[in-house]
């Protein structure tokens, strides 16, 4: 594990126990028990009844490796312009300290939009997978990296008792079989390797044909243009999750149709 994952979980293990201290499992609990929590989405139906290669649209502001991608940020005016441009799900990171999120942001989004959302986070424990419930979120990432050979099944399974999906990530590719091992078949494959942060589309290529064809690919980071994601699509990856090129263009759903091929299929057509 990278140290700056090391310091991420550090912090992370803080943040629960500060949180349990503030709420308490039980609450939450009661909270779920209550109805209060908005009904899940089909996170995995929306990516493989998307037409085509599905994208998965992120809110992001930060990220460790690129600093500040947007100044002028309005999560909810963000995933509102997702959900017009044709995003199938909407990814949404709630973690603060490296990339200035807020579980706040995903509650808001829920309200606004109807495609399913990812909370995108460092999940190490239950608790966070209450929050997530309770905030409007039909799917949680799981990342292979910083989750032992124990706590990956374990959170699989709590977050279907939840009714949530997951989305289990890993770049290395000797986590693969215990990914496997869990039970995922909706899976991530990060092209940024964790320890250096350099970034390589072929690393979901190098991986793609050890997945049984049962898996739903999701190919992430690195992913800038069309070409990129026909590439993908052709290797049978089933859909992109894409953060940075959304957050660092001038025209967001511009960005997001030409991804999605819409221009060049009018041009194909005429």
């Amino acid at each position: 594990m990278s140290s700056i994952l090391d310091r991420i979980v550090a912090y992370k293990r803080q943040e629960i126990a500060a949180a349990r201290m503030r709420m308490p499992d039980a609450q939450l609990e009661e909270a779920l028990v209550s109805g209060i929590a908005p009904p899940v989405r089909d996170f995995r139906s929306a990516l493989e009844h998307a037409d085509g290669c599905a994208i998965i649209a992120e809110v992001k502001r930060a990220s460790p490796s690129a600093g500040l991608l947007r100044a002028a940020f309005d999560p909810v005016a963000i995933a509102r312009t997702y959900e017009q441009n044709g995003a199938a799900c909407i990814s949404v990171l709630t973690d603060g300290p490296s990339f200035q999120g807020h579980l706040d942001y995903l509650k808001a989004i829920r309200s606004a939009v109807s495609p399913p959302l990812l909370r995108k986070d460092f999940i190490l424990d239950r608790y966070q997978l209450l929050e997530a419930r309770l905030a409007g979120a039909d799917a949680v990432l799981l990342i292979a990296e910083v989750l032992d050979e124990d706590a990956l099944p374990r959170l699989l399974r709590e977050a279907a008792e939840l009714g949530l999906q997951a989305l289990v990530e890993l770049y290395e590719r000797t986590n693969l079989p215990r990914v496997l091992d869990s039970g995922a078949r909706l899976i991530g494959i990060n092209n940024r390797d964790l320890h250096s942060f350099q970034t390589r589309l072929e690393h979901t290529l190098e991986l793609i044909a050890d997945l049984p064809p049962d898996v739903c690919l999701v190919s992430e980071s690195g992913i800038r243009t069309r070409d990129d994601i026909e590439r993908l699509q052709a290797a049978g990856v089933r859909a992109v999750l894409i953060g940075e090129t959304l957050m660092r263009a001038s025209d967001m759903g511009a960005k997001l149709r030409s991804l999605r091929g819409e221009g060049r299929r009018t041009r194909d057509e005429g």
